[in-house]
């Protein structure tokens, strides 16, 4: 087998789950071959430069192998070697990631923690006699 559709090699190189996953991200111009859009029924054959994107993840790999079968990982990356702008931008993603701030902490509302919750239970127990927030009728 000398050439394969590009949609089945990408999901043999388990870059996508399933086979349709791959023809929807070729459907949406993700993927590109040597330089050009792909469509889902384009050929690939060994020695062509593939791009695509994950997710927010630009990768550039470069076939090796032709497998019409998805198989475990490693044999499925053995079809394909990154070049090493790709592993650059993958490790530099990483590293953004990890840097990162906590999401949580830049919320400003929202449903209160259990000790902010303690506290405006304690708050409303300090109301004194009263029981409600009615007016009272001895008041001046």
């Amino acid at each position: 087998m000398e050439r394969l559709r590009i949609d089945k090699w990408l999901w043999a190189a388990r870059f996508y789950k399933t086979r349709s996953l791959a023809a929807e991200e070729i459907g949406k111009n993700r993927v590109q071959v040597n330089g050009d859009v792909a469509k889902a029924s384009r050929e690939v054959k060994v020695g062509d430069t593939v791009a695509l994107r994950q997710g927010s993840l630009q990768r550039t790999v470069n076939v090796r192998g032709i497998s019409g079968q998805r198989g475990p990982a490693p044999v499925a990356q053995q079809l394909y070697e990154e070049t090493l702008e790709s592993m650059a931008a993958q490790a530099a993603a990483r590293e953004q990631r990890r840097l990162g701030s906590e999401p949580a902490l830049s919320i400003e509302q929202g449903r209160p923690t259990k000790r902010e919750r303690r506290n405006l239970d304690e708050a409303s127990r300090d109301w004194g006699p009263r029981w409600s927030a009615s007016i009272d009728e001895d008041a001046p």
